[in-house]
């Protein structure tokens, strides 16, 4: 039933382009459905799954002549983002019931970007793959370039330029293992028993894993990511934070490190102290880390704030990755399903509950509203969110964080302490948001945010009686936070699934290289 995931979801786009144009309450609920329907699969695959096993979901021959199979599987990994996925897509919708503009045409682009990150997570065929990522991307300019608000047109061009670029070193990475291995199949568990050379995937892994890296915000190519965050309508930064960015991390993971493990040995020289690839990554993504906390530390569009924690907490995942041992990349598994769930809120709060009420984002002039007052449903979100996302234990992110600085520890205890430091600027720009946006004591100037005076803007959402938080708002913020402490409180509900995936034959060669 897991395909289902991606049927149901297509299905969906179907009867959304078929409704009437003027009933916006179908749409909505058409969208709710589809989005529920492939919750409900996602949780029965993952409660039914047994622990170490990779299911086979569908497997049949696509385009014979180039050995291409329609292969559908999951294993432990995948079927946690899959759930992550149906979450994220429940969530997405509950916070856009607000959405007037094409209603119907917004949620057929939201579900058809839903569809292709349910498909990816499930292809087991490289070429099914890369289809499945792009119909991710795509829907993903339209959402951001229609419903936008700052720079719409810009940030969803930015967006698409870096994935498509992305995209075609992955595609050129694909190809080439197509072709070295005998240009037989795309199947994902024959390439990985396939002996590349060890030439090759010197040069293979970091041109796949950089490809897919893009879009999990790896510095220095990380710039679209805050930019795009903020161009994009709730729903759309929840799917980007939330899900979009796990792909390219899903796919550093289950592509390039599982077919090109080889390319993460040592070079037989040292450059600025870095003597293999998995150094030069582990500083990158420390470096993200550090570099999202501080520019986030700075901002004054309270949206750039997330943006920017969300490189931040990408830079956890990818560090994870590249610490080559369970605990670490169990972590990294983990955080992303964490930071999906978090991250999604945080938007929330910003873009739906302060953003659409108040119309603006500027920190300066939300510490003069009093928003623990206008909006005190919001003000406590806010701090429960923030408090998951600084890694307080009982919320999912402590878990997930921990086992990557244990992780980051045994390799390099160096990255493990910076990347530490980077959790205490967490520390200090989610507290310095919480305290301009919901309870500042409105004295300007004190701490340089404030303006002289509000712009017009600020004294219109001032001075208008705001909207209270709506119903489908407050059942999103629930479910958000109930996932978070569910797993926070009970990681084994999934630990027990990602820890033996690593024991499978897709990650052999990461074994046989003394890798893992």
């Amino acid at each position: 039933m897991l395909a289902w995931t991606i049927y149901s979801s297509l299905i969906g786009v179907g009867v959304l382009t078929l409704l009437p144009r003027d009933n916006a309450s179908a749409g909505r609920a058409i969208a709710l459905l589809t989005a529920v329907i492939g919750f409900v699969i996602a949780l029965a695959g993952i409660l039914g799954a047994k622990p170490g096993d990779i299911q086979t979901i569908t497997d049949v021959l696509w385009v014979p002549a180039l050995g291409i199979k329609y292969h559908l599987a999951a294993d432990g990994i995948s079927l946690t983002l899959v759930l992550l996925t149906g979450i994220a897509a429940i969530g997405g919708i509950l916070f856009s019931w607000n959405i007037e503009h094409r209603t119907k045409e917004f949620f057929a682009f939201y579900l058809a970007l839903i569809a292709g990150v349910y498909g990816v997570f499930l292809s087991f065929d490289l070429f099914l793959l890369f289809v499945f990522y792009e119909l991710a991307i795509i829907p993903k300019y339209f959402l951001i370039a229609i419903w936008g608000s700052t720079r719409r047109e810009y940030g969803a061009m930015k967006l698409a330029l870096y994935s498509f670029v992305g995209s075609a070193m992955v595609l050129i990475g694909i190809i080439a293992a197509f072709v070295v291995s005998g240009a037989k199949t795309m199947d994902l568990f024959e390439l990985a028993k396939y002996p590349f050379p060890e030439s090759f995937q010197m040069w293979a892994f970091p041109l796949v894993f950089v490809g897919f890296a893009i879009l999990a915000g790896l510095w220095p190519f990380h710039t679209w990511a805050p930019t795009g965050h903020v161009a994009a309508p709730t729903a759309a930064s929840m799917l980007l934070a939330g899900v979009v960015m796990k792909l390219g991390a899903y796919g550093c993971l289950r592509v390039a490190m599982t077919l090109f493990p080889q390319g993460l040995n040592p070079w037989s020289f040292q450059f600025l102290g870095l003597g293999s690839w998995r150094d030069v990554f582990g500083v990158l993504a420390t470096v993200g880390i550090v570099y999202g906390a501080t520019v986030a530390l700075v901002q004054k569009d309270f949206k750039f704030v997330i943006g920017y924690s969300s490189v931040s907490h990408m830079g956890f995942v990818l560090l994870g990755l590249v610490t080559l041992n369970t605990i670490g990349l169990s972590g990294a598994v983990l955080q992303m399903f964490s930071h999906g769930i978090i991250a999604g809120l945080l938007f929330a709060v910003v873009g739906r509950m302060v953003y659409d009420r108040t119309h603006t984002r500027d920190l300066g002039e939300l510490q003069q509203l009093g928003l623990n007052r206008l909006l005190p449903f919001a003000a406590i979100t806010f701090t429960l969110a923030g408090m998951a996302s600084m890694g307080l234990p009982g919320f999912s992110g402590f878990v997930a964080e921990l086992q990557v600085l244990v992780g980051a520890w045994q390799i390099s205890p160096t990255l493990a302490v910076i990347a530490g430091l980077g959790i205490l600027v967490g520390v200090a720009y989610t507290l310095r948001a919480l305290q301009a946006a919901f309870f500042s004591d409105h004295s300007v100037g004190d701490n340089g945010l404030l303006s002289p005076a509000l712009s017009s803007r600020g004294r219109e959402g001032a001075s208008a009686q705001m909207d209270g938080i709506s119903v489908p708002e407050r059942i999103g913020t629930a479910i958000l936070i109930c996932a978070s402490l569910v797993v926070g409180l009970f990681p084994r509900l999934l630990l027990d699934h990602i820890v033996p995936s690593f024991d499978s034959p897709l990650f052999a060669g990461l074994r046989k290289a003394g890798l893992l």
